[in-house]
């Protein structure tokens, strides 16, 4: 399969990010990461990401975005804020504007890269809802991004249509399943690997994975 040009991946150091960052490595000649500080609970989650791009040898980025902690107070921020999701409502972890924000500074920096490729984890099977992880969303930031600095991008959703099963499936046919399982932060507690295992982020990925590992073994897992 014939390369593309280069790609920059919008990049936490989680299982999503991480797979798409394999994914990107397969697909494209050069591969750049960008991850954005916003304040998060856990500090780590940056060493978490750093340690992977010089891992992999990819050119890592590191933005500050600590405007948006204040303009939109959440619980991936604020110990004082639960996460929970209530009936009805977007859970406390939804980051207003995030992915918006995110995906904008990561289509100025490709440009200035040379890049015309972005990748990021969005998905809208696992998305609890979250309205900036939509397809349509992303085709609209799309045509506005291209329309705004008159330069042609394209942004890669990989994980869009599939579940977590899935995407450790994928990980797995990048040969990157044991990777991704052991060097990677889901945790919203922020622990690595496979997590506090009580979180809703080590819930989805866990129950992803067992599904994943028993249709693998055939049920036996």
């Amino acid at each position: 399969m014939m390369k593309h040009e280069k790609a920059v991946v919008v990049f936490s150091g989680g299982q999503d990010s991480t797979t798409c960052l394999f994914w990107a490595l397969q697909n494209f000649k050069e591969v750049e990461a960008v991850t954005f500080n916003y304040g998060q609970r856990h500090s780590k989650e940056i060493e978490v990401a750093k340690a992977i791009a010089a891992e992999l040898g990819v050119k890592h980025h590191i933005l500050d975005m600590s405007l948006l902690n204040q303009l939109a107070p959440n619980a991936l921020t604020r110990n004082d804020i639960e996460i929970e999701q209530k009936e009805g409502e977007l859970p406390t972890t939804f980051v207003d504007g995030r992915n918006l924000l995110f995906l904008s500074f990561a289509a100025i920096l490709a440009k200035q890269a040379g890049g015309r490729h972005i990748v990021t984890g969005v998905c809208e099977t696992d998305f609890s809802g979250y309205p900036d992880c939509r397809d349509v969303f992303v085709k609209s930031l799309n045509v506005t991004l291209n329309l705004s600095m008159d330069y042609e991008f394209v942004i890669h959703t990989p994980l869009m249509w599939i579940n977590k099963a899935e995407t450790w499936e994928l990980a797995d046919d990048l040969g990157a399943l044991d990777y991704v399982r052991q060097k990677t932060l889901t945790c919203y507690n922020g622990v690595m690997a496979d997590g506090c295992g009580e979180c809703p982020a080590c819930d989805l990925r866990k129950r992803g994975l067992d599904e994943y590992l028993t249709k693998k073994n055939g049920g036996n897992e």
